[in-house]
């Protein structure tokens, strides 16, 4: 155990002295490529920031206008007989968008109910076993500049209704104590 502690403590070190002997054993211009890369990482992140923007925007406005608990106690009435838990829909919505603004909402459920409560803990499955699946495809296809995303959207979907409905099944009864 001692070992992974250590290792873990100098793996990163490590790894820029092996990137940088590499280059310097291929005879490369390490420093030049460095800043070419970064100066390419600059253009890419000023070409996906009206993107970025947007979503935090109106992940915002969702979340304060009250109209993500105005969804949950709508489609509550249906979702309770099937045994997914209203409060979770503004987590799994918001999810879909912004995974930060998805744990402000799981903090939130752990105040009210408790992150050992079962709503906690199928909260905190739901949350590692989904994507934020419209920020991902944005900012991947527009800093590739894809035009037709085919089948990514709905198998994404599909994937994050799988994970969802795993958490709920996973969460159900296994109370921590």
């Amino acid at each position: 155990m001692k070992l992974i502690l250590y290792l873990s403590d100098y793996i990163i070190p490590l790894t820029m002295f092996y990137i940088v002997g590499f280059g310097l054993l291929m005879k490369r211009p390490v420093y030049d490529d460095f800043v070419k890369g970064a100066k390419e990482g600059a253009k890419t992140v000023a070409g996906i920031m009206p993107t970025l923007v947007g979503l935090m925007v109106g992940v915002g406005v969702l979340r304060s206008s009250g109209l993500l608990d105005e969804a949950a106690v709508f489609l509550g009435q249906w979702s309770e007989k099937i045994g997914f838990p209203s409060q979770l829909f503004p987590t799994a919505l918001v999810k879909l968008f912004s995974s930060s603004a998805a744990t402000g909402l799981a903090l939130d459920i752990f105040k009210g109910y408790g992150p050992d409560s079962e709503l906690g803990l199928i909260t905190s499955l739901m949350l590692s076993c989904t994507e934020t699946v419209f920020y991902t495809m944005s900012i991947y296809y527009v800093s590739v500049g894809v035009k037709k995303t085919r089948y990514t959207l709905a198998g994404a979907l599909l994937a994050t209704v799988a994970g969802i409905v795993m958490s709920v099944v996973l969460g159900r009864g296994m109370v921590l104590v």
